[in-house]
């Protein structure tokens, strides 16, 4: 599960979490803007020392506006993955992703799920954050990984 576009550095972290076995990903996108409210997310600016982007939290797409960034930005992901030597599928999740990422798991067989996600303190402190949420919910040991930035 992601939140952004991965970037190149990311690729190759989740590419060789397992040395050389082959891996295939299904990857949910689920978009920033529709994730947690403004303030929550400005909340964590701040903490991360990103005041810049703190101001900028308003100006997040959300809903309609949200989705054809999301699309391309998943498109670019799979693609990335793909080139890497991976087997990978996935799709812009926009209602209870946490439904859709049990759903996807006990479809795929899944192993494990990782969450890759900027870090979100607020979330993460009350554990309301997508990791925190999933081990509760998947039935599959959950892996949270920070994204790097771009």
């Amino acid at each position: 599960m992601i939140e952004k576009p991965l970037t190149p550095e990311d690729v190759d972290f989740v590419t060789t979490l397992h040395g050389e076995e082959r891996i295939s990903f299904v990857v949910l996108l689920q978009p920033r803007g529709d994730q947690a409210d403004v303030l929550l997310r400005a909340i964590d600016d701040v903490a991360m020392g990103e005041l810049k982007e703190a101001v900028r939290e308003g100006e997040e797409p959300e809903g309609n506006e949200a989705r054809e960034p999301a699309e391309i930005g998943l498109e670019y992901s799979l693609r990335a993955l793909r080139e890497a030597g991976s087997e990978a599928v996935g799709q812009v999740i926009e209602d209870h992703p946490l439904d859709k990422l049990k759903s996807v798991v006990e479809d795929a067989g899944a192993d494990e799920v990782i969450v890759l996600t900027a870090p979100h303190y607020v979330e993460e402190f009350f554990h309301r954050d997508w990791a925190s949420r999933a081990r509760h919910k998947v039935g599959v040991p959950v892996l949270k990984l920070f994204a790097h930035s771009e």
